[in-house]
Order: structure tokens, then C-alpha cells, then sequence
């Protein structure tokens, strides 16, 4: 959908795979069989109909004939969305930087219209100043990274935020833990320039931030934080992620998100409003020591 975000491979696979799996579907072909046409597994074709894995041409081709779609422009059209599914996007580049579970994240987020997310660590990373993130990039447990790929995590970080200024812009709408903003990562004035820049992002009509009050009782969003994605094309479904230590999982099953959705609501509905937020930042700021 043109002026919507980047359609990129990530989301033509999801879309892709949809198909695919409507089209079986309707000529009642079980997931076994169509591994077999394919000479693959069945779990094959359900990594393929969620977009988990690439397409390969002859395999797409034969799909198509065994579910009977003989009509010239819908093969083209469905063959040239897997050609397109396979293009590597912008962010391949910082592959070396980057863990390989990260990479379809990148593609659903150039690609959402609304990604609502639940904080409790870090300042979400597309509102990160570019010293917060380069003192979070270097918080890694797989050994120090050195300066050089801590730099080009910026820079990764500060290309991902390129959404928030496209036309039309993505909307963010970020849930946060008050000891988010209270943790000084790279140091105190690090932390005193990231809640400046929170306060000045807030007043941007696309981007709301609340903010969960330390002394907060408790409340269901108790397994930790999670990131809902909505797109333009009515083709994907709301997907939300979790990240862990060294992996993360895409949940799409409507039962998960609307779970996701309903408790990330009513974190939204009982938290102070985002109308306050901006003079909780100012608060924030005028408590760290000088």
C-alpha cells in the first residue's frame, strides 16, 4: 500500500504464505500432501504458510498446480510476490550485528502501521537517543561487543526510527515501568538526555507514551514485555513478539494476540493517561541528582 511502511520480505512471506494456505484450504489438500508435492515435510508447509522461511520458485509453482490454480495471471501474480518475498531488506546489511531471530522483527516493524508495546527494561528502541542505545548495545551477554559493532548498532537503531518520520508515519503507542526511567544506563546524564527526548517525542501526534507508576500494586502483564504489530494489508494478521535471551517468538493465532491485546488494554485503561506523561517526565528529570 503505497505511503504505508515498507512492504519487505518479511511481510510478502506472511502474505505469501497466507495465500497459500486459503488456497489449500480450498481444494482440501492436508498439509502431508502437500509436502509430498513438494518433496518436503509437513512441517515444510507450515513454516511456509506462516512466513517463516523463504520460497522457492519451483516450489510455489508446484503448489499452485496441485491446488488447481490454472489461471495465468493469479500463478504470475502469486510467483512474482514469492520473487519479491526473497529480496533481501535494508537491514540485512547489519546481519553481523544482529542475531538471525531479530531479522523478521525488522521486517514486520518497516512494514506495521501501529506497534503497540509493553516496556519494563529498556526505553523502546525506537525512542532511543543514540547514547542510550549505544550504552544498552554494549549490555550484552554474549561477551563485549567491540566499538566498532556497538556503532553500527546505532546506526541500526537510528535507521529503524525512520518509520516514526515516513508519510504517513507509524504510530507508536508505548506502555513503560516508571524503573524504566529511573535506571541510569551509560550514566546519569545518558539518562537525563533520554527522558528530554521522551518528553519532546510525546508531543508528536503519533506517538503516545504512558507511563506505570513504580508503587503501581500489580497489574496482568506479569510474563514480562511484548510488542503488538499491526499492518496496512488486510492480507496480515496482528503479530505479537516476545523476545528472550537468545530468541524470540511470533505469536498469530488470533486466541494469543487478542489475549496480548486485552491485557496491554487494560494496562492502557488503569495507568495515569497519556496526558500526564510529560509532566511525570519533567518530575523524573527534576529528581536525578545535578
Amino acid at each position: 500500500m503505497a505511503g504505508h511502511g515498507e512492504v519487505g520480505p518479511t511481510a510478502l512471506r506472511m502474505m505469501l504464505g497466507t495465500h497459500l494456505r486459503r488456497l489449500r484450504e480450498r481444494a482440501g489438500v492436508s498439509r502431508s500432501d502437500a509436502g509430498w508435492a513438494i518433496r518436503a515435510s509437513e512441517s515444510k508447509i507450515s513454516r511456509l504458510e506462516l512466513g517463516r522461511v523463504g520460497f522457492k520458485q519451483r516450489d510455489v509453482e508446484d503448489l499452485l498446480t496441485l491446488y488447481g490454480v490454472t489461471e495465468p495471471r493469479e500463478r504470475d501474480r502469486l510467483l512474482q510476490l514469492a520473487h519479491e518475498a526473497n529480496n533481501r531488506g535494508w537491514w540485512h546489511r547489519y546481519g553481523d550485528v544482529t542475531p538471525d531471530w531479530f531479522d523478521a522483527y525488522l521486517g514486520l516493524e518497516a512494514a506495521a502501521e501501529l506497534i503497540r508495546t509493553y516496556e519494563i527494561q529498556f526505553v523502546p528502541g525506537l525512542l532511543q537517543t543514540a547514547d542510550y542505545a549505544r550504552a544498552v548495545a554494549r549490555l550484552t551477554p554474549q561477551g563485549a561487543r567491540s566499538e566498532d559493532e556497538v556503532e553500527r548498532v546505532v546506526d541500526l537503531r537510528t535507521r529503524r526510527q525512520r518509520v516514526l518520520d515516513r508519510e504517513p508515519p507509524l504510530k507508536l503507542w508505548a506502555v513503560i515501568e516508571e524503573a524504566v526511567l529511573l535506571r541510569p544506563i551509560g550514566g546519569r546524564q545518558v539518562l537525563r538526555d533520554q527522558l528530554d527526548a521522551l518528553r519532546t517525542a510525546v508531543e508528536r501526534p503519533n506517538i503516545t507514551v504512558q507511563i506505570i507508576p513504580i508503587d503501581t500494586p500489580g497489574h496482568p502483564a506479569g510474563g514480562g514485555a511484548f510488542t503488538i504489530l499491526r499492518f496496512p494489508r488486510r492480507d496480515l494478521p496482528d503479530v505479537v513478539y516476545l523476545e528472550h535471551l537468545t530468541s524470540a517468538l511470533y505469536l498469530d493465532k488470533r486466541e494469543d494476540v487478542d489475549t496480548y491485546t486485552q491485557t496491554l488494554n487494560l494496562l492502557a485503561s488503569t495507568g495515569p493517561p497519556p496526558q500526564q506523561t510529560a509532566d511525570r517526565l519533567t518530575s523524573l528529570l527534576n529528581q536525578l541528582p545535578a
